[in-house]
Order: C-alpha cells, then sequence, then structure tokens
C-alpha cells in the first residue's frame, strides 16, 4: 500500500479500479519532405486544423449541455485558437522554410508556445494553460495521424483516471457515472482541469509529482478527494475503511438532501445564512439546489478569460441577470469585481508590464484603477442589474482606505452617467469589500464606516498573513487557516464590523470546511459563503449545536499557540458535538 497527497480539487470518497493514461500519445519525430510535397503537407495541415476546430465546437456543445455554456466556452476558446491566423501561419512557415511534414512543424511550433508561456515564471497561471495546448495539439495530430487514445468505455467500471495531466476536453468528456474520479501527477487548483472536475462533481486530486511508475494498471485505489489523498493497493483494513466511509457518505447526501428547505439554524435558534460561491452563472442551479440562500460571491473572472477582446457591458449585464434570474426573488447576489492579474491573465488592452513578483504587483482592484474604462464597463453593468433584483457590490483586495475611496468616486461617476442616460440601477445599492490582506484587516475599523459590508476572503488573507504560498510545496505546511496570527486577524475584523454594525461574511474554503464551523461561529460570524456542494454539510453542523457550544470552543482555540494545536482541538470538538461529520 501506497499513500500520495496532492491538491483537492472536488471532495467525495471513490473506489476504482486504476486506469493509467499515457500522457505521450504521439511520438513525432522529425520528419523531412521534399520540396515537391510542400503544398500537399500544407493542406494536409490545413485540413486537420479545420477538422479539429469543427470537432472543439461539437465537444463545446455537448459540455455546454452538460455542465453549462461557461464550461463549454472553454473548448470554444480552443477552436478561436485553432481557426486564428497565427497558428496556421506560424505551422506553414516552417513546412515551407525547413521542409518538414505537419505533424512535425505543428508539434514544433505548439513545443514553441508552451515554452513561452513556461518563461512567464511559476506564479503565472499562464503556465497552467499549457494543458489547453496540449488539447489543441492532440486534436490535430489525431486528424494528421488518425491515432485515437484507447477508449475508456472498453474498461469495465468504476475507474480511477490516473496521469501526468489531463486537457480541459479529455476530463470534460469523462463520464461520471464510468468514471468515479481522475488524479494527475501535474495541475493546479485554477486549472480549467479542476474547474471541469468541479462542474462535473467528481473527486479529484492534481499535483502530485510523479506517481504513475508506481502503478499497476488495474490495480484497486482510493482517492479522498476531500484531504487530497491517494491510495494505491490499499490493504484490506484500509479498503474496508474507505468503503465505509464512501457508503456512509452516500447515506449522509440523501440526508443531507432532506435538510434543502430546512434553515440552517442552531439550536437555540440563532439563524446562520448560507450563501454560495460561484465561478459561472450556470452554477446559480446548484445553490438552488443545496439550499443556499443567495450567492455570497460571484466570481466574473471568466468574462475575460479565453477572450481576444475586453467584455462588453452587455456581456457582463446578460451574464449577471442569468444568475439573479436564477435565484428565488429576494436572495442577494454578491458580485466580486475583476479580482485579476498579468499572473494570471491579461488582454493587449491592459497595458500590464511583466513584474518579478506579480502577488505584490498590479493585480485585482489595483489592475482596475489603471484601466478605468475596463472598472467603468464593469460598475456599469453591475449597477444595471441591481435594478432586477438584491445585486450587491463587492471591491477585492483592498489594501488601503485610499484605494477604496478611489472606488467609491469612480463608482459615483458611473452613477451620474447612468442616471443622465436615463438608465435604471439602485441607488442604494450595497457596497463592500473584502478583508483579503493584513492592512485591510488592521485599519478594519476606517473600512467599516466607508461600506455596508465585509467579507473576508481567508484564502488570501492566510497567504499574505504567513507569506505562504500554498500552491508551493516546500511552504505548503505553513499555510494554515488555523495559524493564531490568522486568526487574530479575523477576530480583529469581525469585531470591527459588529462596532460598526455592519455585515461580515467569511467566503474563503475556510467556510466551507466543517472542521472550523464551530470556531467561526464562536468568534461572531453569523453568515458563510461557501461552495454549494459543502453547504449541507455545515448546515448539518449548524444544526446539531448551539451558540453557547461555538462560543466555548472559540475561546479556548483563541489561547492555543500553533495551528496544530488549534486544528487538533477542533477536530476533537467538532468529533464530539457532530460525530456523524467528522467520522
Amino acid at each position: 500500500m501506497k499513500i500520495k497527497r496532492g491538491i483537492p480539487v472536488s471532495a467525495g470518497v471513490a473506489i476504482g479500479q486504476a486506469v493509467v493514461l499515457d500522457t505521450e500519445d504521439y511520438r513525432i519525430a522529425t520528419h523531412h519532405i521534399e520540396p515537391n510535397q510542400v503544398e500537399t503537407e500544407v493542406q494536409r495541415l490545413r485540413t486537420a486544423l479545420a477538422a479539429a476546430a469543427r470537432e472543439a465546437r461539437e465537444t463545446q456543445e455537448n459540455i455546454a449541455a452538460k455542465v453549462g455554456q461557461q464550461i463549454g466556452d472553454i473548448l470554444g476558446a480552443h477552436a478561436q485558437l485553432l481557426e486564428s491566423a497565427p497558428l496556421a501561419r506560424d505551422a506553414e512557415q516552417l513546412i515551407r522554410q525547413q521542409l518538414l511534414a505537419s505533424e512535425s512543424a505543428f508539434s514544433r511550433i505548439i513545443a514553441r508556445y508552451t515554452r513561452a508561456l513556461s518563461g512567464l515564471g511559476p506564479n503565472n497561471p499562464f503556465a497552467s494553460r499549457s494543458a489547453d495546448l496540449l488539447d489543441i495539439e492532440k486534436r490535430v495530430l489525431a486528424q494528421l495521424l488518425g491515432q485515437r487514445r484507447e477508449e475508456l468505455r472498453q474498461h469495465p467500471g468504476p475507474l480511477v483516471v490516473l496521469a501526468h495531466d489531463l486537457t480541459p476536453s479529455e476530463t470534460a468528456g469523462l463520464d461520471p457515472h464510468h468514471v468515479h474520479a481522475f488524479v494527475t501527477e501535474a495541475g493546479a487548483k485554477t486549472s480549467h482541469t479542476a474547474i471541469m472536475a468541479g462542474a462535473l462533481e467528481i473527486p479529484a486530486i492534481v499535483g502530485l509529482g510523479p506517481f504513475l511508475d508506481e502503478v499497476n494498471e488495474g490495480s484497486t485505489v482510493i482517492v479522498d478527494g476531500h484531504d487530497g489523498v491517494l491510495i494505491l493497493d490499499p490493504d484490506d483494513e484500509t479498503l474496508e475503511r474507505y468503503e465505509q466511509a464512501r457508503d456512509s457518505f452516500g447515506v449522509i447526501e440523501k440526508r443531507w438532501s432532506e435538510l434543502r428547505g430546512l434553515p440552517a439554524e442552531t439550536r437555540d435558534g440563532q439563524r446562520i445564512a448560507l450563501l454560495g460561491n460561484i465561478e459561472f452563472p450556470s452554477e446559480a442551479a446548484h445553490c438552488v439546489d443545496r439550499g443556499a440562500e443567495g450567492v455570497g460571491l460571484y466570481r466574473t473572472e471568466f468574462l475575460y478569460v479565453g477572450k481576444k477582446v475586453d467584455p462588453s457591458e452587455e456581456d457582463h449585464l446578460e451574464a449577471y441577470l442569468m444568475v439573479v434570474q436564477a435565484l428565488p426573488p429576494g436572495q442577494p447576489v454578491v458580485i466580486r469585481t475583476l479580482d485579476l492579474g498579468a499572473d494570471k491573465f491579461s488582454l493587449p488592452s491592459w497595458n500590464v508590464q511583466p513584474e518579478r513578483n506579480p502577488f505584490l504587483g498590479v493585480r485585482s482592484i489595483r489592475l482596475c484603477l489603471q484601466n478605468l474604462a475596463l472598472f467603468k464597463t464593469q460598475l456599469r453593468a453591475i449597477l444595471r442589474a441591481s435594478a432586477f433584483g438584491d445585486v450587491r457590490l463587492m471591491f477585492p483586495m483592498i489594501g488601503t482606505l485610499m484605494e477604496l475611496r478611489q472606488c467609491k468616486l469612480i463608482l459615483n461617476d458611473v452613477r451620474e452617467e447612468l442616471q443622465e442616460e436615463g438608465k435604471d440601477y439602485n441607488p442604494k445599492l450595497p457596497i463592500g469589500t473584502m478583508i483579503e490582506v493584513p492592512s485591510a484587516a488592521l485599519i478594519a475599523d476606517q473600512l467599516a464606516r466607508e461600506v455596508d459590508f465585509f467579507s473576508i476572503g481567508t484564502n488570501d488573507l492566510v497567504q499574505y498573513t504567513l507569506a505562504a504560498d500554498r500552491t508551493n510545496e516546500h511552504v505548503a505546511g505553513l499555510y494554515s487557516p488555523a495559524d493564531p496570527a490568522v486568526l487574530k486577524l479575523i477576530q480583529q475584523v469581525i469585531a470591527a464590523a459588529q462596532r460598526h454594525d455592519i455585515q461580515v461574511n467569511i467566503c474563503g474554503e475556510m467556510s466551507g470546511d466543517p472542521i472550523f464551523t464551530l470556531l467561526l461561529l464562536g468568534m461572531g460570524l453569523r453568515q458563510l459563503s461557501l461552495t454549494p456542494v459543502n453547504i449541507p454539510e455545515i448546515k448539518t453542523i449548524i444544526r446539531a449545536v448551539t451558540l453557547a457550544d461555538a462560543a466555548r470552543v472559540a475561546d479556548e482555540a483563541l489561547r492555543l499557540d500553533t495551528a496544530r494545536d488549534v486544528m487538533n482541538y477542533l477536530r476533537d470538538q467538532t468529533r464530539r458535538l457532530v460525530p456523524a461529520v467528522v467520522d
């Protein structure tokens, strides 16, 4: 038995037969041609590109029908690239100048593009888009060489797919009824492959590092998508334990579904608002299905990623109204303005230069303040959407009071423009700020005088407070929401919100982790925003405890000295008070 750990990107437990997908489907040796073959090879390439683009469009339609249009648009971006002039031009140039066969020329161009992405630096999420290029390469080479990867349907299920990496279309094409989980050596939490896994709701782990040479094809493997654990060739005792966990989880999920219409209310009558975090409009349906009371974090980055030009005001408005209209009337939708930077994605119009340390550079609200046309377009759409429901606006990565005031001044300018144009909007649109850098937590009292609500983004708050990148395996052990320094900042923000009588929410991964629920309630939080799939579990804990229980747990946890002590204590207390969830 061997145990491997990676980055969990989709929760759940799966047990199945290992199927290893070889990433080296096509081994392309340099193949030269004669001068009189050039035009034939160019035509072969053009035909293959056109066929691969059609295939990508068909896959886009199928995926959009399965998990939503925005997920399908990722494949649409692949089709756009396959149809783009630069890709064909560069490959044709190699064919003509170096007398290369189509497959050799195309593979070299993809390798060149991939090297260019890698050269942007390890912290640049463009590097994670290498999987998209690999996807495109495989589509074209399949057309040129007539080779296809073995169909998974030929294997008896249930299957667990193990691979160095999966392209987005390969992930989207997995049948959840047959493939119960997947694990990859490469990958990141923000990759398109990870997004696909969440949309399909199958357990998945990425970023394990090399392990495929240790796998016996067809052997039994266990995937724990909660903790990011892969177990190869489990012994009988481990297998039995995880079978019970999987079966229990199925029973618990059924019980959780019965909670959908019940309030998230403690045993002593305190109502807790549970809202959903969403990446795409189609996920609003997940919030409704899981019993959320609205959307507490609507990430809007999908409007920019994979596009060649900035989204228009109408693009924004359409995406926002899709969510407003999908929710029951009166439920809030908190829209976060653009939270990207050159380290994640950029368009030519943004005019952002490469940075040595993009995590401390022009990103998020800083990018918006330097690109006012882009910022105002989004603000106009959010304001216009507010005429149709309980829409709320939230600014990310505010670090100083001056930044927040600049944002509010620009918002006022946009309000005046809309008023002059006779366009409807809510003049009392609630405005909030995320608290995700230590400076914002430290000036929470000043910020609270300027906004209607706070939303604590624990993912970045932990990272910036502890100076530890959670995706860096060498320092990931330092990254912990349970660290006393982080808890003191959270406590300070909650206290400031209470003093100024404004709402305070928490929207990072900490809010959806059952180990922290008692602590957060005990610290005074009465609103949590989390991934919809986690809502029933958190609701179960809330309905099983009293505020007195939570306050006692928080008081003791805040006295402890280390993150490990805090985690052990919280785990023990949650197990004692709500054993069905932890065990």
